[in-house]
């Protein structure tokens, strides 16, 4: 189970992994093993995300997703798959929360007495200054 928040909780069994080999560390080990991770999730139908989340997390990481409604991350930091699995796992929970995350909403203020004051005064010294390079008697 990959847990999001209190709310979110995705089911393993919705991920599948693919390995191969990875251009990572590994020194000759790279050339045997098959330690590079991807994930593949079919996130456009999965059950587990509630709809307004995945609808942003749709429009978030759209050149991610396939034709499909498949969303594709690898991973090819370490030089066991285990890890990389782990942190493909990891990028994906980190992206769910960035489209679960909302903005709260801005509570409009209203201006401080004493910034209208310097407002006021800053257009009072400033018209002045504009009249006093006005021509004497051209009205």
């Amino acid at each position: 189970m990959l847990v999001i928040n209190q709310r979110i909780q995705i089911p393993l069994r919705e991920f599948r992994f693919t390995f191969s080999r990875s251009p990572g560390p590994g020194g000759q080990n790279v050339n045997k093993v098959n330690s590079k991770a991807a994930l593949h999730w079919a996130v456009t139908t999965t059950a587990s995300l509630p709809e307004p989340v995945r609808e942003r997390f749709i429009r978030m990481f759209a050149p991610r997703i396939n034709q499909r409604g498949d969303l594709f991350l690898a991973s090819s930091r370490f030089r066991d798959a285990g890890r990389n699995v782990a942190d493909c796992l990891e990028k994906l929970r980190a992206m769910v929360a960035a489209a679960a995350a909302t903005r709260r909403a801005r509570c409009p203020t209203k201006p401080t007495a004493s910034s209208q004051r310097r407002r006021l005064q800053q257009k009072r010294l400033r018209s002045e200054k504009k009249q006093s390079r006005r021509r004497i008697g051209d009205d």
